[in-house]
């Protein structure tokens, strides 16, 4: 297995006229979990699947496992797991009739009630997956993309349907996984999904990737900034300033007291991910990175 799992290299993908991906190039290297983020329509979901092997590209170079996903035989497939971010199973069987059938196709699966127990179904085995709530569906999904124990796990926003509390179990269970040394591709509507799981992430927006590096250096140095945010004449003001102490103090002498509404924060992940798409002409709803 080679020590950078994935490489892509100004990869292209056009429909007709239109360019979904535009000349991306990037790395995933062996056991770290990557982040892809865009808005909806960037072209996240392409890239993804061209690297499945699911879909062709139209032009550039792609290594997924030290093959070219075009040509992806049985045995490197078995290598992968995939958490699509829906599957379309019928759910005429029990969790543990689908696991078990799924375990069979790989050559070292791990054990089914192991991984029952990991995606927090216990109890749920006999269970017709048809009679699962949705977040329980999901946690299906996410045990299919596990059994086969992947070298490389693509998640497609692994938690949708997941509530707080499942959404912490999944995430030990990501750190267990990285800890056994997979590498993990993950896209995720939710942002601090991604800070707190991801050792990297690239940012592409309009088929373009325009970020990529350690999560706590995306944006760069300036997105850093604190933001100075108070009320004034009943508006929202907003300033980013590298002494926001001082600004604060000139703020409090300006209004000869308190200030409404004054706080001072450091930008988040998402904050810095909103100045991104809509520096880049992307549309992004907050919280979503879909």
């Amino acid at each position: 297995m080679t020590s950078t799992p994935v490489q892509v290299r100004d990869l292209k993908k056009s429909y007709g006229g239109f360019t979904a991906v535009d000349g991306i190039s990037f790395d995933i290297h062996e056991g770290e979990t990557f982040a892809l983020l865009g808005p909806n329509g960037a072209g996240k979901s392409t890239t993804i699947e061209i690297l499945e092997g699911y879909r062709d590209r139209s032009a550039g170079e792609v290594s997924v496992l030290g093959v070219d996903p075009q040509h992806g035989g049985l045995e490197w497939k078995a290598q992968l797991g995939i958490v699509l971010q829906s599957t379309g199973e019928s759910g005429n069987v029990t969790v543990l009739e689908q696991l078990g059938h799924f375990a069979g196709y790989y050559p070292k699966p791990r054990k089914v009630a192991e991984v029952i127990d990991a995606v927090g179904l216990g109890g749920k085995e006999k269970t017709r997956i048809s009679k699962l709530s949705g977040g329980q569906r999901r946690r299906v999904d996410v045990a299919l993309g596990i059994i086969g124990r992947p070298k490389l796990l693509f998640l497609d926003e692994p938690t949708t349907g997941f509530d707080p509390e499942a959404r912490r179990q999944f995430w030990d269970l990501v750190n267990q996984l990285k800890a056994e040394g997979t590498t993990i591709l993950l896209t995720t509507h939710y942002l601090d999904e991604a800070a707190t799981l991801a050792d990297r992430a690239g940012v592409i927006v309009g088929g373009k990737l325009v970020d990529i590096g350690p999560i706590d250096d995306i944006g760069g140095h300036d997105a850093k900034v604190p933001l100075v945010r108070w009320r004034q004449d009943g508006v929202v003001r907003v300033e980013r300033t590298t002494e926001p102490a001082a600004l604060a103090a000139r703020l409090y002498a300006e209004a000869g007291g308190e200030v409404p509404g004054l706080e001072i924060t450091r930008p988040s992940l998402e904050d810095i991910y909103l100045d991104l798409v809509g520096n880049h002409g992307g549309e992004e709803s907050e919280g979503s990175a879909a």
